[in-house]
């Protein structure tokens, strides 16, 4: 299944009002916002779950706090969660307000966040 367009459009809006440039990226059947160069958040849909995800890159500093709040979940692609990474449920993100909350937490961690390293084209 694909990501939720509709949560897409949310997102776009946010940032475009809160004067971010950004970058999308689709990635595994979801859809991955990128600030100077670096992850901010995702959607993706979790067929464990059944439903779509946001996708938050929170950082280290908060993750443990984030992660007690009712509606979030470890980020865990492999069987391993990934630490600054949390998964926010629908209802977590459902109201305008609380989505913003989660991209102004993701771009407060943002310029400390490393970009991933380029990939070399195949020659």
């Amino acid at each position: 299944m694909a990501f939720d367009a509709f949560l897409a459009d949310r997102i776009r809006q946010q940032l475009k009002e809160k004067r971010i440039f950004f970058d999308e990226l689709s990635m595994m059947g979801g859809l991955c916002f990128k600030v100077d160069n670096k992850m901010l958040c995702g959607i993706h849909f979790d067929k464990k779950f059944g439903d779509n995800l946001l996708m938050a890159r929170v950082g280290k500093t908060v993750y443990e706090a984030e992660l007690e709040k009712p509606n979030c979940l470890p980020m865990d692609f492999t069987g391993r969660p990934m630490r600054g990474y949390i998964f926010v449920t629908p209802e977590g993100f459902d109201a305008d307000e609380d989505l913003s909350y989660w991209l102004d937490l993701c771009l407060a961690f943002n310029p400390l966040a490393k970009a991933s390293k380029p990939k070399k084209k195949a020659k």
